[in-house]
């Protein structure tokens, strides 16, 4: 179910909060809010920035902070192992090394001066990182066109991307920093990162990232892990749910030796990583589980609403019926009430009947279609409809009738039409003294 303060949000916005929410471990949805909104809802860039302030590198979308940052290596248990260069061998190589000592001194103390005057004049560009793909693409061009495409398979991302891959996938991230200018990077890139071995096992069983910091983006790694020497190689992991230097060397190390100690580093750590898979497949386990829970929940809630809509379908259908018998009625009763008015009212504008002594006077018999006769006497000069309403006023005449007289069988014009506008009078309809005149039902007709 969908938090409060994520009401508001797109799917697309609800989605990057949980990834950016499983990227960097910040338990509060709001936080993770608040810092995808600052950057637009850039999860790269969001994800990056919250990295290098967890590790202190700055960063690769913002200016650097005025201040140097570094990668947290507060934890006493890192390894570190360190290749010291070898001493002199003979009175020829000690010779050689005082006679060179005094050079190499100038040499680096000239090196220095001249750089920390050249701050003041004009600022580091490597400080700034402008384009830290760049740097790497750059460098790995650089380095196949000096040792060959035989090497590990370079990460092709940025410093902040390779931690963000390694954390998702619980796996080791290797990082050498090349200096260009020291001595022994040469030989350390010829002999032992491209030998097969090595090659080897840093392919099968952990990313590797590398960068000069000449460039940029080294520059800035440099920064964070504070190298002494080189050639430098970091080993980062997943350690208490933050991206931890668990090893370092540092030095000329042969492939041998450097295949045992990055072996080491990872048998030493390896604990950490499954313990966070088995958090993680918890985690993931539980999520499912509320998922599930959640989805059970909808289903049963829509079903309630479901059954909810239909009874109130129901219960609307029931009073729409009532209603319509109801009014149903109602209108029954107005039409019966309006038909009973109507043959009082015939009845009541029916001319007088006749006397029986009266010579024009006409005595009809009427059979009803419930076989109960009627008798009246009208007068020959009355009009046919006279009869009608007569019949019309009878408690026992339908609602709708024809007359119809028998010698010859003929139906009486009784109501005006069109072949009768004006209907005949009883001797113009050929009736006789005494006649016996038919009552038709056509009320359902």
């Amino acid at each position: 179910m969908a938090a409060p303060e994520e009401q508001d949000l797109t799917q697309e916005q609800t989605e990057k909060l949980l990834q950016f929410q499983d990227l960097t471990g910040i338990e509060s949805m709001e936080q993770c809010r608040l810092a995808l909104e600052q950057h637009n809802w850039n999860m790269e860039a969001a994800v990056q920035d919250r990295l290098n302030e967890q590790e202190g590198v700055p960063s690769v979308f913002n200016p650097p902070p005025a201040r140097p940052l570094q990668v947290n290596t507060a934890d006493h248990r890192i390894y570190s192992y360190v290749v010291s260069r070898p001493q002199p061998r003979g009175l020829l190589g000690w010779g050689y090394y005082l006679i060179m000592l005094p050079f190499r001194f100038t040499y680096y103390t000239i090196l220095d001066i001249f750089r920390f005057a050249l701050r003041f004049i004009r600022p580091d560009p490597r400080s700034r990182v402008t384009d830290p793909v760049g740097d790497i693409v750059s460098f790995m061009h650089s380095f196949e066109e000096k040792y060959g495409r035989a090497h590990p398979v370079f990460y092709q991302g940025t410093y902040s991307q390779a931690l963000n891959d390694a954390k998702r996938e619980l796996r080791f991230l290797l990082v050498y920093l090349h200096g260009d200018d020291h001595q022994d990077s040469d030989e350390f890139c010829r002999n032992a990162l491209c030998a097969p071995e090595v090659i080897s096992l840093i392919n099968s069983r952990m990313l590797f990232w590398a960068c000069s910091t000449n460039k940029p983006e080294g520059y800035r790694v440099s920064q964070a892990l504070r190298e002494n020497t080189y050639p430098f190689l970091a080993m980062i992991m997943l350690k208490d749910r933050r991206m931890t230097v668990v090893g370092r060397l540092e030095g000329l190390i042969q492939p041998d030796d450097l295949i045992n100690q990055l072996t080491f580093i990872m048998d030493a750590n390896q604990t950490y990583l499954v313990s966070e898979r088995l958090e993680r497949e918890e985690r993931n386990q539980t999520q499912v589980l509320r998922q599930q829970q959640d989805e059970a929940y909808l289903a049963s809630l829509r079903a309630d609403q479901e059954k909810e809509r239909k009874r109130r379908e129901e219960k609307e259908r029931r009073r729409r019926k009532e209603e319509e018998v109801q009014q149903q009625k109602l209108a029954e009763e107005r039409r019966r009430q309006n038909l009973q008015e109507e043959k009082e009212r015939k009845l009541e504008c029916l001319p007088p009947e006749p006397s029986p002594d009266d010579p024009e006077s006409v005595k009809i018999i009427f059979k009803l279609p419930n076989d109960s006769r009627v008798e009246r006497r009208f007068h020959f000069s009355q009009s046919l409809t006279v009869i009608h309403d007569f019949l019309f006023s009878l408690k026992e005449s339908p609602e709708k009738f024809q007359i119809e007289a028998n010698f010859p069988r003929r139906v009486l014009p009784c109501v005006p039409s069109e072949e009768w506008p004006n209907p005949p009078t009883l001797q113009e309809a050929g009736l006789s003294h005494t006649e016996v005149l038919f009552v038709q039902d056509l009320t359902d007709e």
